[in-house]
């Protein structure tokens, strides 16, 4: 398979384990944080550990959420310097994409090929206009929703006010989701690499896939 796979080096190589271990990263947090929300919605699994506190285990989960973020960094050696992927990926949520596997899909990126049409003043505007904009949606989402609205307080039990219809909800449904996204793809183009934009559409398919759970 490797050797199959490895044919195809002109765009992206497949036999770099970098890139696999992106991939794993990039699929894993939907999968934690959909199983965790899903026992707790059905059997108030972490409430039951703190004393039948929703509040406290959905900071708890929050906090589990942006530790595994860092502890994934520091298993990767990631850089001390900012990353081009910037504040939308430091998701540690089901509504951003997080950055538990940022420094992965920098590592991934930097082993892979560069491609021409990736590469320029007019791609670098694209990449960091993505870039950007998704930050935007990512922060100013989680802005309006806050710390329990952000991290899963609807499965705790613990719900808003109110429906949110102001920005950026008021553009799009998941500002998280496809401001991550939105992201990711910048990032993959300012490294002029196709496999950051392969990657990319990982992103995507696994919060499609989320958001058909969430819905």
């Amino acid at each position: 398979m490797s050797k199959i796979l490895g044919q195809n080096r002109g765009l992206i190589d497949f036999d770099q384990k970098s890139l696999a271990i992106s991939a794993l990263s990039i699929a894993f947090n939907p999968i934690f944080w959909n199983t965790v929300a899903r026992q707790e919605y059905h059997h108030k699994i972490l409430t039951k550990l703190f004393n039948g506190n929703s509040r406290l285990a959905c900071y708890a989960l929050a906090i589990t959420i942006f530790s595994l973020g860092i502890f994934r960094d520091a298993l990767s050696g990631r850089p001390p310097h900012p990353s081009p992927l910037g504040l939308a990926s430091q998701g540690r949520t089901p509504h951003v994409q997080q950055a538990n596997h940022l420094s992965s899909y920098e590592r991934a990126l930097r082993a892979q090929p560069f491609h021409p049409l990736l590469q320029g003043t007019m791609s670098n505007y694209i990449g960091y206009a993505l870039i950007a904009s998704g930050n935007v949606l990512v922060l100013s989402s989680m802005w309006a929703l806050g710390i329990t609205g952000t991290y899963l307080g609807d499965y705790f039990g613990i719900l808003m006010d109110h429906v949110v219809e102001s920005f950026p909800f008021n553009v799009t449904g998941a500002p998280m989701y496809y401001g991550s996204t939105m992201s990711f793809l910048g990032t993959a183009i300012l490294y002029g690499k196709p496999a950051g934009v392969f990657l990319t559409a990982e992103v995507l398919v696994v919060y499609l896939i989320a958001l058909s759970y969430e819905e």
